[in-house]
């Protein structure tokens, strides 16, 4: 709380999951805010949540709507920023969207979509809060990558190639900032989260949305999840895997024993799929529900 109060966060894909969340604690927290998605009219409503439960006014909460894919307008948008509040203390690159799909049922303009959106429209925003950043010699770029930039899962090669990039992208970054010590990279990876990301996923083709997003009760609760992301941000962790077992044990499997994950991946790959083409949660046969 007494590092992030006060700040000023500018939190994309803040009108729903994760980003929203983000919001709502930061309010709490005292944070002065700028966030930002496509939808204006649900970060309205976020808005005004923040307003309710916190004691922020109405000139600490901007609302600036933002289309990652559109490159062109991220220069403009981090100037409103900065000629709302003077400085940009923490950017929270948050904005993305998950896949379910088969490779080999996938159209590729639909790996072009989810790269141009989670990582080349990523690390553009990234580039004019930087310089800002770099001016000050001061302030933290939070991305919200995955568990999925760890590892590999099936039903989410586009998804989780992009997350690769962006963990390649900001380990690589990190590295060309040593001489500004106060700047810090900080790479989020969480597991299954109870958010609307499942509803939101690239199918097979651009224009097919999911039929069914299956039961989330089982993933981290929202909240638990930017609880860990803030106290992570706060302390300057480089990277955080925020994640339930048996996801979170698989990781480490990865990282450490990849032979092993491979063959774990490829017998907890076949149940996946087939809750994913039964119409329940791909991953809902790995966890028990808390009773």
């Amino acid at each position: 709380e007494n590092e992030l109060r006060g700040k000023v966060v500018w939190v994309t894909g803040a009108s729903s999951g994760i980003g929203e969340e983000l919001a709502y604690q930061l309010s709490k927290i005292g944070a002065l805010l700028a966030i930002s998605a496509r939808r204006e009219d649900e970060l309205e409503r976020v808005k005004k949540k923040c307003l309710e439960i916190s004691s922020l006014s109405e000139k600490d909460i901007l609302v600036l709507r933002l289309d990652l894919t559109d490159r062109s307008s991220h220069e403009a948008a981090t100037n409103s920023v900065l000629k709302h509040f003077g400085k940009i203390d923490v950017l929270v690159n948050n904005g993305g969207r998950s896949q379910r799909s088969l490779f080999v049922d996938t159209n590729l303009d639909v790996y072009s979509a989810i790269i141009e959106l989670n990582y080349l429209g990523t690390i553009s925003l990234t580039k004019y809060v930087l310089n800002h950043m770099i001016q000050r010699k001061k302030g933290k770029i939070v991305t919200v990558s995955s568990v999925m930039g760890i590892m590999g899962a099936p039903l989410a090669s586009g998804y989780c190639a992009s997350k690769h990039a962006l963990q390649g992208f900001f380990n690589s970054l990190r590295t060309e900032l040593t001489d500004y010590p106060e700047i810090s990279i900080i790479n989020i990876c969480p597991g299954p989260v109870q958010s609307k990301i499942i509803q939101n996923v690239f199918t097979e083709n651009l224009a097919k949305s999911i039929e069914n997003s299956g039961d989330q009760s089982h993933k981290m609760p929202t909240d638990r999840c930017v609880r860990l992301t803030l106290v992570s941000t706060a302390n300057d962790l480089k990277e955080a895997w925020i994640s339930d077992h048996p996801y979170l044990a698989v990781c480490y499997l990865w990282q450490y024993a990849p032979t092993w994950a491979w063959w774990l991946m490829n017998r907890m790959g076949k149940r996946r799929i087939q809750n994913f083409k039964s119409g329940v949660d791909a991953d809902a046969s790995y966890s028990r529900k808390k009773k």
